[in-house]
């Protein structure tokens, strides 16, 4: 990790989530953020306790990565829309997480997600120290950055490759694999809370599409749907051998 400017003196000793600011005081900038961030989650759950049987891992949506100690506290701070890392506590002594303190737990996430709301210069910038794309690419050091634009109904993925980050090409389903999760990251154009977009949803590396809670809440009912159907048939065509048996003469075996 590339290391930091020393703190001031005056800022020591480190503080740890609970003394640090969860909030920048800024609002969610658009009402689909909430949405999609809650739609990654859901649809990935089962995956992540496949992965982690021990539930040693955490998500953030909109928290605080601190990754250096600065005053006011905030501005050594990001906070990705969407990050999942794996093999840390989902608490911490018993208390929800503030925010991720990267140097009291040293592990890196593994996905970071950012949502464009403007013109992507934000998500793009590699102003040393400064650009969010420079402190993910050099500081924080995920192996994976996706920036998602909604309103192209695209999105980029990076892979951290030798200290740097390479845009990743497509496979053929226009997906982008994310290995050690055993997912791909991609654009599904659909409804999701009751409204048609085109959102950031995961697939698995066969293609299958990881469903939210709720969509697979309705697979379920339509499959309990056709096996009672089918039942009926089953039942109906049983009735009506039974009664050209009986014209025949022939009492059928109950």
């Amino acid at each position: 990790m590339t290391s930091a400017t020393n703190p001031p003196d005056t800022l020591t000793p480190f503080p740890d989530h609970t003394q640090l600011p969860e909030s920048n005081g800024t609002f969610v900038r658009n009402w689909q953020e909430h949405a999609q961030s809650i739609l990654l989650t859901d649809s990935i759950t089962p995956v992540l306790k496949q992965l982690h049987p021990d539930g040693q891992y955490c998500i953030g949506q909109d928290l605080g990565i601190y990754w250096r100690l600065t005053d006011p506290p905030e501005k050594g701070a990001e906070a990705p829309d969407w990050f999942y890392v794996g093999n840390v506590p989902p608490l911490l002594d018993g208390k929800m997480r503030r925010s991720y303190v990267y140097w009291r737990e040293f592990i890196a996430p593994l996905i970071v997600l950012e949502f464009v709301s403007g013109d992507s210069a934000e998500e793009r910038d590699k102003t040393p120290w400064k650009g969010k794309f420079w402190i993910y690419e050099q500081v924080i050091r995920p192996p994976f950055y996706g920036i998602y634009e909604a309103k192209k109904a695209s999105v980029e993925v990076y892979h951290l490759i030798e200290g740097q980050y390479q845009l990743l090409a497509p496979n053929e389903r226009g997906h982008y694999p994310i290995t050690p999760l055993g997912v791909e990251l991609g654009i599904w154009q659909g409804q999701y809370q009751n409204v048609e977009l085109p959102w950031l949803r995961w697939w698995d590396l066969q293609g299958s599409l990881l469903l939210s809670g709720k969509e697979r809440a309705e697979q379920e009912r339509q499959r309990a749907e056709q096996e009672f159907q089918r039942a009926e048939q089953e039942r109906q065509r049983a009735d009506r051998l039974a009664e050209k048996l009986r014209a025949l003469g022939v009492e059928p075996d109950v």
